[in-house]
């Protein structure tokens, strides 16, 4: 839909029973997170909060806590976006079908962002103080901005379709940040923003910086959405919204979304920066302080009757999990296109996006040999993990395409599956050493600091997976089957590396006494009822907690030409580390509070 606005979309959600009003007045301390988060787990409505504690302004959340919620926002204009993003994907689409893509030039035409000054008289002033200061989880170091579009413009050619439109969380508060007058940045240096800071700081000169809270859903989507090359993200914005990108310039030369409900203004100085963090992340533990760049605070402007939009984020699924979705579904097909080979790629939610990715591609090089073997689709891993944010992974499963042709990346058990009955332990396996991964991953030894491996599989089955343990199965460790051919086995709290390998080497040993060729993986951590309780529960206690060169071992294992095999189960050990960052936990007090919103006469009845 062509919403004017973030006040349009609410009403029209509303209307058609995907919105509810928490009508009590709720502490932005913990009580709206809490709220938000139990409201999205049973995949309720969004949420309107009209008395929010200590702030003038309305809040709303989990506008995109579904797929379906999400589609009937968008439903005019989402079939044009697919097309548009296929076509600059693969420009000579339109050559081979021009009639099928005959009016997406002009629905891009029709996108460009448009400057209106008449828009400057809608907008009143306001202090950082006065907007919903939102905390979380319990350790975050003060409230953040969560659903926030950044944009920057690039120095050396400045202009609004140059920008660039993302989103990256802001710290309002707390630590050493003075109020009213500087905020925190979290971004990654090879995001859009990172490169245009870096190109102010080599001139010497503040980077400008302005903050969008609110406005057309359309916009918050457009920070996030992974765009082809060439396409901006407000001319996405545009089309999905059916409506122009509206923007005009302050006094100061700062872009204005003419949309939004709150825009904050500011500067970034050269090499400026403060602590920033705790903050409750998508790994599902907090990502700790860190010096990144401070903001210092020009303007915060507002509607009126301004609505301030956010979400929570946490260990998954979580409402960006759906956004998630909404952008597969717009974009699915568009990375296989980039990269010959591939037919697609899936960063598993489940195990916080970053540390793992499934992917299938083909296998055709040498089909003459008696026995295939991984080879293409180890040049596409190659490739994937040079590609945007796919080189943040930890872990990549890369299976042939050929092996299965209806298999897909998206059912967690299937993919391990296929890939246990096939992966040669001693050849399959291809480490990455000393490299770069997720800044809010502290598996590794130090701030974007880790490891890779990537596991190929290409052939006929090498192994049936054991699907129960047989009778005189001998561990003294607690132990389970989480799936087959996976044992979760419960050892002693991670001190140091030494007693680590220690442990390790001791399991080993016992394991060499049980019939394994059916078992080809073993996961080591702190519960192993819990970790083999679901596949989601398995796949993020293995993924998220371990870093693949210091914690996977192996029964039998050898190192020849410098490469690493084992000829019995390869050993992830998954145990908490002391260097690793806290999980998140709710707090308690807080939940009880919520509770009775949900009896009866409660605005959450008969929702949580």
């Amino acid at each position: 839909m062509g919403y004017k606005s973030l006040a349009e979309c609410v009403a029209d959600l509303e209307k058609h029973g995907h919105l509810i009003r928490i009508k009590e007045e709720v502490d932005p301390y913990l009580e709206m997170a809490d709220i938000h988060l139990r409201v999205y787990e049973k995949q309720g409505p969004a949420l309107l909060f009209e008395k929010v504690k200590g702030s003038p302004f309305k809040a709303v959340s989990n506008l995109f806590g579904t797929l379906e919620r999400s589609k009937f926002m968008f439903r005019d204009s989402l079939p044009k976006v697919q097309q548009l993003v296929e076509l600059r994907s693969d420009p000579m689409k339109a050559v081979k079908n021009p009639f099928k893509f005959l009016g997406t030039g002009l629905t891009a035409l029709s996108a460009l962002p448009l400057k209106q000054s008449l828009f400057k008289q809608t907008f009143q002033k306001t202090t950082i103080s006065a907007l919903p200061q939102i905390v979380n989880w319990p350790m975050d170091g003060g409230p953040f901005i969560t659903m926030p579009q950044v944009f920057t413009e690039d120095i050396d050619r400045p202009g609004v379709m140059n920008g660039n439109l993302g989103m990256y969380r802001i710290q309002l508060a707390g630590n050493d940040y003075i109020q009213d007058k500087e905020i925190g940045l979290h971004y990654q240096i090879h995001r859009g923003i990172g490169v245009h800071q870096t190109k102010a700081n080599a001139k010497g000169q503040p980077l400008k910086v302005s903050i969008f809270v609110g406005g057309p859903p359309s916009h918050p989507l457009a920070a996030v959405m992974p765009l082809p090359e060439g396409l901006s993200e407000m001319t996405f914005a545009g089309a999905l919204g059916n409506r122009r990108f509206r923007y005009f310039r302050d006094e100061e030369g700062f872009v204005i979304s003419a949309d939004a409900d709150f825009v904050i203004t500011g500067t970034v100085y050269p090499h400026e920066n403060k602590p920033e963090g705790p903050f409750g992340d998508h790994l599902g533990y907090y990502s700790l302080v860190h010096p990144f760049p401070l903001m210092k605070v020009h303007h915060v402007y507002h509607k009126k009757d301004a609505l301030w939009s956010f979400t929570v984020v946490g260990r998954p699924p979580q409402e960006d999990t759906s956004f998630g979705a909404l952008i597969h579904e717009i974009s699915g097909s568009a990375i296989p296109q980039e990269i010959h080979g591939l037919k697609e790629v899936n960063a598993v939610d489940a195990a916080g996006v970053h540390p793992l990715l499934f992917a299938i591609g083909s296998e055709r090089y040498t089909p003459y040999l008696k026995e295939r073997k991984p080879q293409e689709i180890l040049t596409i891993s190659n490739h994937i993990l040079g590609k945007n944010q796919l080189s943040l992974a930890k872990y990549l499963l890369i299976a042939a395409r050929e092996d299965n042709e209806a298999l897909t990346t998206h059912h967690l058990d299937e993919f391990l599956q296929h890939m246990l009955e096939r992966v040669d332990l001693t050849r399959d396996i291809h480490f990455h050493t000393n490299t770069t991964i997720d800044t809010l991953d502290y598996s590794g030894d130090g701030l974007n600091s880790g490891s890779k491996v990537v596991f190929a599989a290409a052939g006929e089955k090498k192994r049936e997976l054991l699907g129960s343990l047989p009778t005189g199965f001998d561990l003294a460790e607690p132990h389970h089957l989480a799936v087959p051919g996976i044992l979760t086995v419960q050892l002693p709290k991670y001190t140091n590396q030494q007693e680590a390998k220690r442990d390790i080497a001791s399991l080993k040993e016992r394991l060499k006494a049980n019939e394994l060729s059916q078992l080809p993986l073993v996961v080591v951590c702190d519960d192993a009822s819990f970790t083999a309780e679901n596949i989601n529960n398995l796949v993020w206690v293995t993924f998220t907690r371990s870093n693949p060169a210091a914690d996977i071992d192996g029964v039998d294992d050898f190192t020849e030409n410098k490469h690493w095999g084992c000829r019995g189960p390869l050993i992830i050990d998954a145990r908490k580390k002391p260097h690793h960052a806290p999980e998140l936990i709710k707090d308690e007090a807080v939940a009880e509070r919520i509770d009775r919103m949900g009896a009866q006469g409660g605005s959450l009845y008969g929702i949580i």
